[in-house]
């Protein structure tokens, strides 16, 4: 399969999802009653709007894809 450079938004997308999962991640490495009931707005919301801006909203398979060749261990 040939790989393709991934435009400035697709980039951005990519970074935005794995800035939210980091957040999660450190949610919930906390003890329970330390975790947050929700994921920050601001986090969630940059996160959807790096992907609509990059064409990906709603279009999970193209930016799996991407988030695998930009960063295989998530």
């Amino acid at each position: 399969m040939p790989t393709a450079v991934p435009t400035d938004r697709e980039r951005t997308a990519v970074q935005a999802y794995l800035r939210l999962l980091g957040t999660v991640r450190a949610a919930f490495d906390g003890p329970p009653e330390g975790r947050p009931p929700v994921v920050p707005t601001a986090a969630l919301a940059e996160a959807e709007q790096a992907l609509a801006e990059a064409g990906l909203a709603g279009n999970e398979e193209e930016f799996f894809r991407l988030l695998r060749g930009w960063c295989p261990r998530v």
